[in-house]
């Protein structure tokens, strides 16, 4: 009898509800780890990252399967985590409207006999917003926490012109690659 558990190292409330929507069982264990970081691309952080937040609950749990993940927006080779405040908020929104950006989300699965970490880029077209735009969509609150201040899936999504590459990568976890990599560790 098989009692390998998959252990999501992360509290996001979307990467829980896209592991879900591919009907895996699995369960939350947040990773608590640094997520200052040196000068790297995007796709450099979100894997490392990525992979610090894998093993951190890895080594606790070294027989089972663990994902971590990292997801950061990039525009003109600046990194856009979370904001600090609402005027962060305000300052990042109001580059990112009417111009196209990078979501980046970097992955790791470790699991007893390999891990493997990859990222996935979409790029994001945003429509022209105006300063009341951006106003009340910072005051909604929806992007306090939030990469690049902003949910593609909420009432952001209005202002959204377009997306290449995966929806789901800019939610926050690339579920179909993530699924793909995990049946090839379980098989």
């Amino acid at each position: 009898m098989n009692t390998t558990r998959i252990i999501l190292a992360s509290g996001s409330p979307r990467r829980k509800e896209i592991l879900q929507k591919y009907n895996l069982d699995f369960t939350i264990e947040i990773s608590d780890v640094d997520e200052t970081h040196s000068d790297m691309s995007p796709a450099q952080l979100v894997e490392d990252l990525s992979y610090k937040k894998a093993m951190a609950v890895f080594n606790n749990h070294p027989e089972d399967i663990v994902i971590g993940a990292d997801t950061v927006v990039a525009f003109n080779d600046e990194i856009f985590e979370k904001p600090i405040d609402d005027d962060d908020a305000y300052r990042m929104i109001n580059l990112l409207q009417g111009d196209c950006h990078q979501v980046y989300t970097g992955v790791t699965i470790c699991s007893p006999n390999n891990i493997v970490t990859f990222s996935e880029k979409t790029d994001v077209y945003v429509r022209d917003m105006n300063d009341y735009d951006i106003r009340e969509y910072i005051s909604s609150g929806e992007g306090n926490d939030k990469a690049g201040s902003y949910a593609i899936q909420g009432i952001f999504s209005k202002y959204i012109d377009r997306y290449e590459g995966d929806y789901e990568n800019v939610v926050g976890l690339p579920g179909k690659r993530v699924t793909e990599e995990l049946f090839k560790i379980l098989k």
